[in-house]
């Protein structure tokens, strides 16, 4: 292996290293796609089913990871994550082909569920480095998550805006055809790391759950903080079309183009906790979450929404690198299983923000989405500093 293979984790090739990253943007675009969309796609499908679109994608993104995500630790990795991007593709299809907003919410649903492959893709890169360089390889492949998550609001809502929501599903396709044949060409086989039934793999997670305190609070940590983050994103076009603004949802897709700070952040947050330790990025990463909303709510001009969203990327992203460094320590043979109950309980904090973004949106506005934001990344903050506090006691 050479040096330059080795500055992103020993066991992990740098050709590997980047389809991981890659495979894992592509795969998490697709339940951010229809966020920026969803004021356009509410003019062709109007309905309260419509509305629910992006709840149902966290939704299904979180059954995908307590369902499917597992396998990872009972099956070959490689075989089973080319096969979610194969059925990923065909339910895009019949996203791109729904003849109502009930329909849409449904492929939505197996869009978000099949969608986790994205975090198959995690613990796989965490499996091939070394222990010494799991940060950074963890930080490596969150960054290419990252980039998916920002990146797809900008093309969803260019694509929306000038030729339509339809067609940015028919595109997410062959985008994600393209990364299955990659994926089979450019990963290795693995060997399971416990060959365990199905069902007792996920009656297990329970067992994780009970026996381990930091898996506990990364879980608690992310649903807060990734509830702020989805709560965010879901109201923005909405916030963005009112008439102090006026603007489309080709402009609410460029602000993910300001988060792009936090894909450069990602590598560096991973190479400083392999060297300095987690739980001091993971409080950090909640306060500056915090201070994302407190400066939404405060300053509600463009220049304000700007800071806020380079502050509530980086914030998120910080203390999810540090939590997963965390959690994958805790027992490698069950680091899909883990990482399961650590992601489901994001998403379906996530889940909660879109849902609670959306009604507070309609009943208060700006103040009462910035009200629950503040709420949620306080939650985060007061966990960690319990955390902190038992620790020096």
């Amino acid at each position: 292996m050479s040096n330059t293979d080795s500055e992103v984790a020993p066991g992990l090739s740098r050709t590997a290293a980047f389809a991981l990253a890659a495979a894992a943007g592509l795969a998490v675009a697709n339940i951010y796609y229809n966020q920026p969309m969803l004021e356009v796609i509410e003019r062709e499908l109007p309905g309260a089913a419509t509305a629910a679109i992006p709840t149902a994608t966290q939704l299904g993104y979180a059954a995908g990871l307590l369902l499917l995500v597992p396998l990872g630790d009972i099956v070959e990795r490689r075989g089973l994550i080319v096969a979610h991007f194969i059925a990923l593709a065909v339910a895009l299809i019949f996203a791109a082909m729904a003849p109502g907003g009930l329909a849409l919410a449904g492929a939505s649903l197996a869009i978000g569920a099949l969608a986790a492959v994205a975090q198959q893709v995690v613990p796989f890169a965490a499996h091939l480095a070394g222990p010494a360089k799991r940060g950074a390889a963890v930080g490596f492949v969150l960054s290419g998550l990252l980039t998916g998550i920002l990146l797809s609001r900008t093309l969803a809502g260019f694509v929306a805006t000038h030729a339509g929501w339809r067609e940015m599903f028919w595109l997410a396709v062959p985008l994600a055809l393209t990364a299955a044949i990659a994926l089979r060409f450019l990963l290795p086989r693995s060997v399971p790391d416990a060959p365990l039934p199905y069902f007792a793999a996920l009656r297990s997670m329970a067992t994780l759950w009970i026996e381990f305190a930091p898996l506990r609070r990364a879980a608690l940590t992310q649903a807060a903080l990734f509830a702020c983050f989805t709560l965010f994103w879901t109201v923005l076009p909405f916030r963005l079309a009112a008439p102090e603004f006026g603007l489309g949802a080709d402009i609410a897709g460029l602000f993910g183009l300001i988060g792009l700070i936090g894909v450069l952040a990602a590598p560096i947050v991973g190479r400083v906790v392999d060297k300095s330790g987690s739980a001091h990025t993971v409080l950090l990463g909640a306060l500056t979450t915090l201070a994302s909303w407190l400066v939404f709510g405060g300053w509600t001009a463009i220049p304000g929404m700007v800071i806020g969203v380079v502050l509530l990327d980086l914030g998120l992203q910080s203390a999810l690198i540090a939590n997963q460094h965390i959690v994958f320590a805790l027992r490698p043979a069950a680091r899909s299983r883990i990482n399961t109950v650590l992601m489901s309980s994001m998403f379906i904090g996530g889940a909660a923000g879109s849902a609670l973004g959306v009604a507070a949106w309609n009943a208060g506005g700006w103040l009462y989405v910035s009200a629950i934001g503040i709420g949620f990344g306080a939650i985060a903050v007061v966990i960690q500093i319990l955390a902190f506090r038992r620790r020096v006691a």
